[in-house]
């Protein structure tokens, strides 16, 4: 997006140097199960100025008195989490990359989440994007925010994630963590902040504590990074009988706390009015319904990485939903293809990722970026293309 910093880019690419990058990105970690795009954006100061301004709409959202109560019904009963959840640690939220009716580049808000991302594997991955295509040759590039560098971004993720504790009084908590696709990060979040990786069966329940082993020693759990999503685990319960169940009340403190996977989702886009927001309304509350419905998505509120999402809507899919207030209507947001690959445009969003230390302000930090040619950003919708995939937006220090 800054033309300069693609030509350039584009005609030193080789694939030799692609791969290079990606023996280098998983060099002493793990193998990487999900496409790494061949390149970084490159995120021009204007556009950045308007992510920031749509990412401070959608907080100032979250920081009113009455958020609590207006998301009050977002929870499903069955995954009620009891305890504090004072704020989310982690706010996460994606842009669509459009052009306005000026032509000038917008972000669309696509999805919010109150739960975290790739915290730890998104710095590495700018590091060696710079490094391997020696991109500090062109300009002095940064994934971070608000003048942030490296060390600054992980003493401020440790802040948040170990807090007053010992690292290993914390864990990173998943339902198979050494399996999971993104297991590359909680390496890499472990080699940063020392806390433990543990799967949710590791973790066994005395009383209203928690705990785990190491080396024939029971060591107690003070506070959980949770990056269990529930919709894994409906069909698993019974795995809650192997460790604890976190629908019960616990003396733990949760990093983020679980409630806020809910109240800050697909269910928060109705209630969010801005330039930077498509049109978004509940599906119960529609009528009459839109003539146009070839121009909106339909979108379930429980579910996540993209699954039951209807793109191409007719009449009778609306007539097929059964539970009408369990679904959000959004107009479409039309990508511009605007980076620019060897052999034509590819469509691009952006994840703002944020940090929020108790008792201080959330912190716009670093971001994730993919690349996609497909109808969706997803894996599902861009087999067997190149140039696309996860990826990280860098901009000019």
């Amino acid at each position: 997006m800054i033309s300069k910093y693609r030509k350039q880019f584009n005609s030193n690419f080789t694939h030799q140097k692609y791969s290079s990058f990606l023996q280098n990105l998983t060099k002493d970690l793990l193998p990487i199960s999900f496409r790494v795009a061949e390149t970084p954006i490159f995120i021009p100061p204007d556009l950045q100025e308007k992510l920031i301004a749509a990412g401070e709409e959608i907080i100032s959202l979250i920081r009113q008195p009455g958020f609590k109560e207006l998301t009050s019904k977002s929870i499903p009963d069955q995954w009620k989490v009891p305890g504090d959840e004072k704020h989310p640690h982690f706010l996460t939220f994606d842009f669509g990359i459009c052009r306005d009716q000026n032509g000038e580049l917008i972000p669309k808000l696509i999805e919010l989440q109150g739960f975290p991302s790739l915290y730890g594997f998104q710095a590495h991955l700018a590091a060696q994007y710079i490094g391997c295509y020696e991109l500090d040759e062109m300009a002095s590039f940064s994934p971070f925010f608000n003048q942030m560098n490296k060390e600054q971004y992980v003493n401020l993720l440790k802040e948040v994630l170990i807090g007053e504790h010992q690292p290993h009084e914390v864990a990173l908590m998943d339902i198979d963590a050494p399996d999971q696709k993104t297991a590359i990060d909680f390496y890499l979040t472990q080699k940063y902040t020392g806390l433990k990786i543990l799967s949710l069966t590791d973790i066994f329940r005395e009383g209203d504590q928690l705990f785990y082993e190491e080396n024939g020693k029971k060591i107690r759990l003070k506070r959980i990074y949770n990056r269990l999503i529930f919709d894994e685990i409906e069909n698993k319960t019974h795995l809650f009988e192997q460790s604890f169940d976190p629908r019960i009340p616990l003396d733990i403190e949760w990093i983020t706390h679980p409630n806020w996977f809910y109240r800050i989702s697909k269910y928060t886009m109705p209630f969010l009015k801005s330039d930077f927001v498509p049109e978004t309304r509940f599906l119960n509350e529609i009528d009459p319904l839109p003539s146009d419905l070839e121009n909106y998505v339909l979108k379930p509120l429980f579910s996540f990485a993209g699954l039951g999402v209807i793109i191409d809507v007719k009449l009778q899919d609306i007539k097929n939903v059964k539970d009408p207030q369990n679904w959000i209507l959004q107009r479409k947001v039309q990508y511009e293809p605007v980076v620019q690959a060897l052999d034509g445009g590819v469509k691009a969003e952006i994840r703002l990722m944020y940090l929020w230390p108790e008792n201080g302000e959330p912190q716009l930090c670093i971001n994730l970026a993919r690349l996609s040619r497909g109808k969706m950003i997803g894996v599902r919708y861009n087999k067997d293309f190149d140039w696309v995939g996860g990826t990280v937006g860098l901009m000019e220090k």
